[in-house]
């Protein structure tokens, strides 16, 4: 595989990305929780995972040789700007999905954000990135909008609740306005990384500590040792290293590959929400989790074969990556 102009090669960023998805699909499980040890509300949970994580990157930072944290100048307005579209997205990915996992559980919390959010990608990139859908791609989209409906209609309230549906849309819509953006930034050499991941962490905390001041910033448990665990567990494990991986792997790596990857998180969340949580999934929602997962595998064969395709040469001189530079 090819090294891109970020200086990161392809199959780093991929391994990166595997350890993004696998270490994502523990948050869900971790949150629930500590919904269970403490009366913290959801927005309070995204602060202080944002918060600690913050913490935990900029020492990262700083005891980091000096040498190896070199990046490419970029202009200071362009480098806010990022810093600033990201932490916006990131703060309601992340503040939607602790919510939807509220509302209506880990299992379809998880499987609905991570189920939409390829299509999402897939019909962004087309707009933004000139990725074409295509027949397989368009029949993605209607797979996962028959899930969708499956998942929202076909259970009880106690089960699947629209509004936690809802939560976890709006959240996949983050999440993948994140990832077309890292891409897309990407292609001109992706800047500082490491830099762009501590400043939109920085900007999240700040955007949610007001509703997390007025939710209720400091938790009420019995158990603090344990809540305290499961806090810096978040904080460190999918939050400061999860992060730091996935902003490194999504500029260099194609948005639709990334979202494929990122499956890895539900098939991680299912099986810790059946072992640590006692969740179970009713028929509906088993039915609607097939409907995604297959609607999500038409679109990695559909992405499959467009990466084996030569691209036009005006696309390429636009400054697209060519065949051989796509995973």
């Amino acid at each position: 595989m090819s090294n891109t102009s970020s200086g990161l090669p392809v199959g780093r960023g991929l391994l990166y990305l595997i350890i993004t998805g696998a270490t994502w699909g523990t948050a869900g499980a971790a949150g629930s929780l500590v919904y269970r040890t403490s009366d913290l509300g959801a927005v309070a949970l995204s602060f202080w995972r944002c918060a600690l994580g913050l913490a935990l990157l900029l020492a990262g930072r700083l005891l980091r040789p000096r040498a190896g944290r070199t990046a490419p100048a970029r202009p200071a307005r362009r480098a806010v700007g990022r810093v600033l579209a990201t932490g916006v997205a990131l703060a309601v990915f992340q503040t939607a999905y602790f919510a939807a996992v509220a509302s209506t559980g880990l299992a379809v919390a998880t499987v609905v954000t991570l189920g939409a959010g390829p299509v999402l990608i897939a019909l962004g990139a087309r707009l933004l990135l000139g990725e074409r859908l295509g027949a397989g791609g368009a029949a993605a989209v209607a797979g996962a909008l028959a899930g969708l409906a499956v998942l929202t209609l076909g259970g009880s309230a106690a089960t699947v609740r629209p509004a936690g549906v809802l939560l976890a849309v709006v959240s996949a819509a983050a999440y993948g306005a994140m990832t077309l953006l890292t891409r897309w930034w990407g292609r001109d050499g992706g800047g500082d990384t490491a830099g762009t991941t501590v400043g939109a962490f920085a900007v999240t905390s700040l955007c949610l500590l007001p509703f997390a001041v007025h939710e209720g910033l400091l938790p009420h448990t019995a158990h603090p040792v344990r809540l305290l665990c499961l806090l810096l567990y978040i904080a460190a494990v999918p939050t400061a290293l999860a992060y730091a991986f996935y902003f490194a792997g999504a500029a260099v790596v194609r948005s639709a590959t990334v979202s494929v990857i990122m499956l890895l998180e539900p098939v991680t969340a299912a099986v810790l929400a059946v072992l640590l949580l006692g969740e179970r999934l009713t028929g509906a929602t088993a039915a609607g989790t097939l409907l995604m997962l297959g609607a999500v595998a038409g679109l990695a064969v559909s992405e499959a074969r467009a990466s084996g395709r030569p691209e036009p040469t005006a696309v390429r001189a636009a400054g697209r990556p060519s065949a051989g530079d796509r995973v």
